[in-house]
């Protein structure tokens, strides 16, 4: 049986993985932070109901889902627009990148936030995540053939912005 204590270990083992995921939802590195903080405090409130044996990983990406969806749909009605994204913030380099490197991070990561949110999540679970397409569908609460047809949809427009990116020259 695992005790509060590894349980909150783990779930701190997590937070890298889990600001990744609520940057892609929130597209803004203060309320991904924030998105983080809440789904952390949310799942240490509520440790009795996550269920030993399935992955701790998959709950708290769906706590953080739910959370972001409650906030959008509050947003919403109080007519609040989404702020605005800095790119600079996601794709900064530690130094030891080359520039070359850095260029492509940052096409790719301006890849990823252009797509709609939903083809956003999906491909950050399955492609960076490594969920299952049943892991990702659970976590977002939607049907299997709807992870695969955002996966879909995502990996052609991603491969269309790809080919923009290289024909337009931007890329070395």
């Amino acid at each position: 049986m695992t005790g509060p204590t590894d349980l909150t270990a783990r779930i701190i083992a997590l937070l890298p993985r889990l600001r990744r995921f609520a940057l892609t939802l929130t597209r803004h590195p203060d309320d991904g932070d924030d998105l983080v903080q809440l789904s952390v405090e949310r799942a240490l409130s509520r440790l009795n109901r996550w269920n030993e044996g399935t992955r701790l990983d998959s709950w708290m990406f769906k706590i953080m889902q739910n959370l972001w969806i409650d906030e959008l749909r509050s947003r919403r009605s109080r007519g609040q627009v989404d702020p605005d994204f800095d790119l600079d913030v996601l794709a900064g380099s530690d130094g030891r990148d080359v520039m070359d490197q850095r260029l492509t991070l940052q096409d790719t990561i301006a890849a990823l936030m252009a797509l709609p949110e939903e083809q956003r999540a999906v491909m950050l679970l399955v492609a960076v995540e490594g969920f299952s397409y049943r892991d990702a569908a659970e976590v977002l609460e939607v049907p299997i053939g709807t992870v695969m047809s955002r996966i879909s949809r995502a990996r052609a427009a991603l491969d269309q912005q790809w080919q923009l990116t290289v024909v337009g020259g931007t890329l070395s």
